[in-house]
């Protein structure tokens, strides 16, 4: 082996886990020259076999290799990490997307989207601040508002009750020799005697809507208005929603402004609104309901004494009509029939704050002859059919005499199921659902 690589093998193996190495010359036996060394072993006391011995050296090698292989990676990560620290330092292009411009960009760029930031997250706190501020105004300004509303509304109801009764101060008072005729205002009333054509303002969407009632308050009172409607579909077992327009145009479009849940169902199409109340039977019951409409709470209610209901004494077309509420000049109105009139309609006049019964009136026409009853200026009228296109209001029933008579005023069943007829005395007009149609009918009264 020449010497210098015995020289490389000796600094190899020196350098391989720091061992201490001995390098000798000398001639052998036969005069040859001769390179010796020797390393001591780092934990071995003696020396091994042979065997040994060819596996020690082969752990060196490895050993060895490994520590090459480890030299050279780092030589060449610190090579790249030079030639990159060169390129930067000197304004080379480190890569296609990365320049030493281009990172003091990015850093800069980055320095101000923090200011930004942090510019952004001050203002919005001062931002809410300022709502939670506005916020509290606010809810006081609405507290003030409501309570404003409520006293305004007081207001309202005390000067139509003081209206109303200057009105019926006002208004003269007919007597019979057996009865009171009911105060309230009879201007421009007298007899029916003539119903125009039947006019379609709107038809109900679903099965819901083959029977129903709507209704306008002839005397409205805050916040509602004389264009205000009401519309309820009575088919079902659990009649509780209301549907409220707070314009015409709503009403005839389909597009409530607001649907009340009523906090008990009811029954049948007699419900009436008049001064901001509905007025309802109870389903299954002969107790009559009043619903503020504004406060969405019921105000009072009262049993009808002996009333039938639920299928007692219904009209001829059915569908539990056996209390009938209606409105006219005078006031509120039940229509029904007791056992003791033995199916005759009886009348009573309610009072609408209390539905305490004011008066009663027995007549001589049979409740379940008839197709629907009204009430114009006192006097009760009756439809002769609910279905036949040519139909009549054949008999009323004056309050005023306690007598009845029959009539012929044509009155056309255009689609011939009408299971809703009511009065209407601001409008001067008759409301009537007919097979899913909600429509109106024009009047004229005979003078007095």
């Amino acid at each position: 082996m020449p010497a210098v690589q015995l020289l490389l093998l000796a600094c190899l193996v020196g350098g391989v886990g720091a061992r201490t190495a001995q390098f000798q010359k000398a001639n052998d036996r036969s005069g040859r020259c001769q390179y010796t060394f020797s390393v001591a072993s780092p934990s071995e006391s003696s020396c091994p076999e042979q065997g040994q011995a060819m596996s020690a050296i082969q752990e060196l090698q490895r050993e060895s290799s490994e520590q090459r292989a480890t030299l050279e990676s780092t030589k060449a990560r610190l090579s790249s990490l030079e030639a990159l620290l060169h390129r930067l330092t000197s304004g080379q292009p480190a890569g296609p997307l990365e320049t030493q411009q281009g990172l003091q960009s990015e850093l800069e760029a980055l320095r101000r989207e923090r200011e930004q930031l942090e510019t952004q997250t001050r203002e919005l706190e001062s931002a809410y601040s300022n709502l939670v501020r506005d916020k509290s105004a606010l809810e006081e300004e609405k507290r003030q508002l409501q309570a404003e509303n409520e006293d305004l509304a007081r207001r309202l109801e005390s000067s139509s009750q003081e209206v109303a009764s200057l009105r019926r101060g006002q208004c003269p008072q007919a007597h019979s020799s057996s009865q009171d005729v009911p105060s309230g205002s009879r201007e421009g009333c007298g007899e029916l005697v003539w119903v125009g054509e039947p006019i379609t303002l709107r038809t109900a969407e679903t099965i819901t809507g083959k029977y129903g009632v709507w209704m306008r308050d002839p005397q409205a009172a805050f916040p509602y208005t004389q264009e205000t409607t009401w519309r309820i579909d009575t088919v079902g077992t659990d009649i509780r929603q209301v549907f409220e327009y707070d314009l015409i145009r709503q009403f005839t479009q389909g597009y409530p402004s607001k649907v009340h849940v009523l906090p008990r169902p009811l029954e049948s199409t007699g419900a009436v609104v008049y001064r901001g109340s509905l007025y309802f039977q109870a389903a299954e019951s002969r107790t009559v309901l009043r619903y503020d409409l504004r406060t969405e709470a019921l105000k009072a209610e009262k049993e009808i004494p002996g009333a039938g209901y639920h299928g007692q004494f219904p009209y001829s077309w059915g569908g539990y009509t056996d209390i009938d509420l209606a409105v006219d000049e005078i006031g509120l109105w039940v229509i029904y029939s007791t056992e003791a009139a033995k199916g005759a309609i009886v009348l009573s006049k309610l009072n609408p704050e209390t539905l305490e019964l004011e008066q009663t009136w027995e007549t001589n026409i049979r409740k379940q002859s008839v197709a629907n009853a009204f009430i114009i200026c006192g006097t009760l009228y009756t439809v002769s059919s609910y279905s036949s296109p040519d139909a009549t209001v054949n008999f009323a029933y004056d309050t005023g005499t306690g007598s009845s008579k029959a009539l012929t005023v044509p009155f056309k069943n255009r689609y011939k199921y009408s299971s809703m007829i009511d009065y209407n005395p601001l409008e001067r007009k008759l409301f009537a659902w007919d097979n899913f149609n909600m429509v109106s009918y024009d009047i004229k009264l005979s003078r007095m």
